[in-house]
Order: C-alpha cells, then structure tokens, then sequence
C-alpha cells in the first residue's frame, strides 16, 4: 500500500481547519488527502507544534526545516520519497505520485450550485430562497441570461406534470360525456320537475307540495297551508 505523510507548520489542529478564519488552501487539501484514503492510499499528518519529534526522526524533514526554517513546510513524502517542501500540491499531482488514477474534474461548481438552488426555488414556489440565491449567484458572477435559463427550464419541468393532470381530466371527462349522453338517450322521458333553487333538490310538479323559496342554499318555507312561514336567505 503506497503510504503518504504530510509535516505541516505548527496549527491549531491537526487539519488546520478549525478557528475563526480558514484558510481555503487548507480546506482543499484536507479534502484531496480523505480522497487519497478512499482510493486505498494510507496517509498520515503531522503538527509541528503537537508532534515536534516525527520532525527532528526524519532526515529529510529535519533538513529542510534547518535549511528553510518552517518556510520548508509543510513536506509531503510519499513511499518515503520526498516529493514537495514549501507547498500543498494539488490534487492531481499527489495522484500521480501515489500512482492512483486522476480525478475526473468535476462541472458542479459553487456557481452551477447556485444555478441548481435557483431552479429548486422556482419549482417549490419560494420566493425568500429565489431572492438569497439570486443575490448569492450575482456575487459569483453568474450571468443575468443563465440564471434565466435556469429559470425557464424549472418553470417547464414544474408545467410538464400539471399539464398532464389536465390532459388526463379532459380525457376522463370526454369519455364521461360520451357515455352518459348514450345511456340518457335511451331511458324514459323524465316527469317535469320544478326547479329547488341553488343547492337544493328539484321536486316533481307531481309529488311536492306548493312551496315559496327559501332563497340560495336554504330550505324551501312550508306550504301555504301550513300554519308557520318562513322568508329570507338562510
């Protein structure tokens, strides 16, 4: 298993990403190294401020630091080989050291993130994440026509469905409207019926007896015969 080992300078940590202020360089190379271990390289950090004896075991090391003071780290060595002093090399060049396979280079950028959350924004109707993104991709320099393409292709992709439930309802009730004129073609007349009024049930001339309206959605008042009456609206 190829073995690769890091001296940094004296930091906080054992990363240096922690406090009030990280450097991005840092981040990115904590980063690079858990990439080296899930390709099955073993590596191994050490702080010259928590680990000061791997620095004074280690010939190389020692001279570089005698030589260069701690402008000569951090050293990075692989298989025992010294590789950089002075620098945090790059992804690709510790793959190729390692003799792993380069990292396909990602098209997910921060500003393709932002493009992305723009879209989400318009899909889920929310104008407070359209507004914070927005802002955010602007800061990053994303041109006004992307995020409009952003825009248009959420707005199509959010249409496509609800365009179907509409077809798929046009089509049910056509095939409703078919159906029910062919069986109402062939029963018989019905008996004239007098209207109830809004959201209340017809009666036949025959059957109900002579009524006044209620007014929309109310009970029709009784008979004229009936002793009580009622009038109004509900």
């Amino acid at each position: 298993m190829t073995a690769v080992r890091v001296f940094d300078p004296a930091m906080c940590c054992s990363t240096g990403i922690c406090g009030p202020s990280v450097d991005p360089q840092l981040v990115r190379f904590a980063a690079d190294l858990d990439w080296l271990k899930n390709q099955g390289v073993s590596v191994e950090r050490f702080n010259l401020s928590q680990q000061p004896a791997a620095f004074v075991d280690d010939a190389s090391v020692k001279t570089a630091l005698e030589t260069k003071g701690e402008a000569g780290l951090p050293v990075v060595k692989v298989d025992g080989e010294l590789k950089s002093s002075g620098v945090y090399p790059s992804r690709d060049e510790l793959a190729a050291w390692a003799g792993v396979a380069a990292p396909v280079a990602s098209i997910y950028t921060e500003a393709v993130a932002e493009l992305v959350a723009i879209g989400a924004a318009i899909a889920s109707n929310c104008e407070p994440c359209f507004k914070f993104h927005f802002d955010k991709a602007r800061k990053l320099g994303v041109s006004r026509e992307d995020m409009l393409r952003a825009v248009t292709t959420a707005q199509n992709v959010k249409d496509a469905p609800a365009k179907a439930m509409v077809d798929l309802a046009q089509r049910h009730l056509n095939r409703d409207a078919v159906v029910t004129g062919a069986a109402a073609s062939q029963e018989r007349p019905a008996p004239k019926q007098k209207s109830g009024g809004c959201c209340s049930p017809a009666k036949t001339e025959a059957s109900a007896p002579k009524e006044t309206s209620g007014g929309c959605c109310a009970p029709s008042a009784k008979s004229e015969s009936s002793s009580e009456k009622k009038s109004g609206c509900c």
